[in-house]
């Protein structure tokens, strides 16, 4: 009997599984001819202060039966489909069909320069505070000039606006919050490029992040010399093996044969290696001042891009503009993953439940809601909200970082432990042979894309290497909730001059722990079985010669003992009882991250004959005594 019951439930749950498609597009199709006939499109040249004309979208309710309030997301990678017949399939593909639904206005703009708008694009254009006329322009003036238009020229708006935007349009989101119109209520930056020298996209404390740099600009950095609707083609790699690819092409200078003179922004990159004035200027944390619209900061704590980007964007708002309603969302998500997953698991790990749907339905559109709509519906939910993976729980707080953390120290230890007691014992250290012609993988897997699952994948492979080390705890006899940024304090010296550093915080699971079922979830197969799983929690690179100073780099004195100290992105995680905490620390994460010849030397500019072996000592004696430094907070 028990048999047979097991044998009908596979069966339904196998007839299910074969329906969702046909449901899911049945529900697309009836969400998509709702749109078509309960809203209208128009194409508008909006023209800026300076003359220039700026392509939009504008998504406009039938029913006048009530005010409006507008909805606009400025991008530059196209409002498309273009044509006043054709609607974006974000309208009825994504949760933006709640927003009409609710009777937003919905505006897509393409950004000065972008495809269909005209004047000069300029990435990461920097905030001009000292504006004086009409050619004094950036994308804070840009927000309110369009803003300004749309208040003035769409019919039936009820004069309330909103910004939103993942990634670049979270930069551009948080330019548009710089602008302070007055119609402008509530902004939110999801995801959002703040700063690529210091965590962003393309650097991560100076290391530059090969692979996304090279894939993103190749294309997207591509001179458009009058407006279109084409994309610039992507580059053929002719490859599946993206470690040997990079790899086989060697140092940085040797990329000129694929970029040539024509991508503007890579050339810049490259001749601006430190952290000056010019990089200063696009950091978009650094005018955080007197915002005026609410602002919700959003973003994933697996974010592969722009992690950085919405913790430091959050507290730059706390600490220039006290004022300001600022409040933000972290959950367990991929980059913009709150958009384009029910956010239930990412890689071989899961979450417990869509979170997605539980951040889009009672906070997101909640918070437009309260802003935009004539009738207030709610403002409370917290200043923080916070889900916490290994224990799979939301938490709310007062503020970011808690303030009830206090500061949990590991010291690495002899026997490749982690202990909470300094060690007594002299001269105490390990060490590794770095060999930038040998890289550490930043995955096991062999592909030609940056994958954003290995923001939780499994680091067994790299325990596995001589040029990696491993600390670890003991099994853990309690819960330890991680809630906050984590300091890596490391005493180190080199045999070179040079070199990176990278740490990863894991979280090593029981021999037998499993999930309790297996099952498909959009197409992926989850593991059930994951005993022993190293799952990555956090990992960070700092270029060594920025270790006292990003604007002054300062070449290692060889066999000269030195502080290696910095900054691990926000982690809000439990280490659960019965698991262990483990360090690895290594100095080359590739292709993630270029190679650093070891040399003090001008990276960019460097040959391939400049890359050479370095012996790396990391010291965990009685005097120098490296240590990972957490923010932990109690159980409730």
């Amino acid at each position: 009997m028990l048999f047979k019951n097991y044998r009908l439930i596979m069966m339904k749950i196998s007839t299910l599984l074969f329906l969702l498609p046909f449901v899911f597009k049945s529900a697309v199709n009836n969400d998509s001819a709702w749109v078509y006939q309960n809203y209208t499109k128009k194409e508008i040249q909006i023209e800026m202060r300076d003359g220039k004309k700026l392509f939009t979208s504008i998504y406009t309710p039938v029913s006048n039966s009530e005010k409006h309030p507008i909805l606009l997301m400025r991008t530059p990678y196209s409002c498309a489909p273009y044509g006043e017949k054709n609607f974006s399939t974000r309208l009825y593909k994504t949760y933006w069909i709640n927003y009409l639904k609710l009777g937003y206005i919905l505006v897509i703009q393409d950004v000065r320069g972008c495809y269909m708008s005209e004047g000069n694009f300029v990435d990461v254009r920097p905030y001009n505070q000292n504006k004086k006329n009409k050619t004094d322009i950036d994308e804070a003036s840009d927000s309110y000039d369009t803003i300004d238009w749309l208040i003035k020229h769409t019919q039936n708006n009820n004069g309330n606006v909103g910004v939103f935007g993942i990634s670049y349009p979270g930069f551009y989101s948080t330019m548009a919050a710089l602008s302070n119109h007055p119609a402008l209520k509530a902004v939110s930056p999801q995801a959002p490029v703040t700063d690529w020298f210091i965590g962003d996209d393309f650097h991560h404390n100076g290391a530059f992040a090969l692979m996304d740099g090279f894939n993103f600009y190749y294309s997207f950095g591509k001179n458009r010399p009058k407006p279109t609707t084409e994309q610039a083609p992507f580059f053929n790699y002719n490859s599946s093996d993206n470690y040997n690819f990079f790899l086989n092409i060697g140092a940085l200078n040797n990329y000129k044969k694929y970029m040539g003179d024509s991508i503007k922004f890579w050339n810049e990159l490259m001749e601006h290696p430190n952290y000056d004035s010019w990089w200063k200027e696009r950091n978009a944390r650094q005018a955080c001042k007197n915002i005026k619209p609410a602002i919700l900061v959003v973003g994933g704590l697996f974010d592969a891009e722009d992690c950085f980007g919405a913790w430091n964007l959050y507290k730059a708002i706390e600490k220039q503009s006290t004022k300001t309603t600022n409040k933000i969302v972290m959950g367990p998500w991929y980059h913009g993953g709150w958009s384009r997953s029910n956010g239930s698991y990412l890689g071989n790990v899961r979450f417990g439940s869509e979170t997605s749907k539980f951040y889009q339905n009672t906070i997101e559109i909640p918070f437009f809601n309260t802003y935009l709509k004539s009738k207030i519906v709610t403002d409370s939910f917290a200043e923080a909200t916070v889900f916490f993976s290994g224990e799979n729980k939301w938490r709310k707080f007062l503020q970011w970082p808690p303030k009830r953390a206090s500061n949990f120290e590991l010291y690495l230890s002899g026997n490749s432990k982690l202990s909470t007691i300094k060690s007594n014992e002299k001269d105490l250290f390990s060490k590794y042979v770095s060999n930038p012609n040998k890289p550490v993988p930043y995955t096991e897997d062999v592909h030609l894309h940056r994958t954003r699952e290995y923001m939780t994948d499994d680091q067994r492979f790299a325990s596995r290497r001589s040029d990696v080390l491993c600390f670890s705890t003991g099994i853990l006899d309690t819960d330890i909730i991680i809630a906050g940024p984590v300091i890596a304090d490391l005493k180190v010296s080199l045999s070179t001059s040079d070199a990176d550093f990278v740490v990863k915080i894991i979280d090593v699971f029981p021999d037998d722990f499993k999930y309790d079922i297996n099952y498909c979830c959009d197409g992926y197969n989850l593991k059930t079985e994951m005993g022993g799983y190293q799952m990555l929690v956090r990992g960070e690179i700092i270029r060594g010669r920025y270790r006292n100073s990003f604007e002054t780099p300062q070449a290692f004195t060889p066999s000269q003992i030195e502080t290696v100290k910095y900054e691990l992105p926000d982690i809000a995680h439990t280490f659960k009882k019965g698991h262990k905490i483990m360090i690895q620390i290594q100095s080359t994460w590739f292709p993630l991250f270029d190679r650093n010849p070891q040399q003090f030397i001008d990276i960019y500019k460097c040959n391939d004959s400049d890359f050479i072996d370095s012996e790396i000592k990391v010291y965990h004696n009685d005097v120098y005594a490296s240590k990972i430094v957490f923010p932990v907070i109690k159980s409730d």
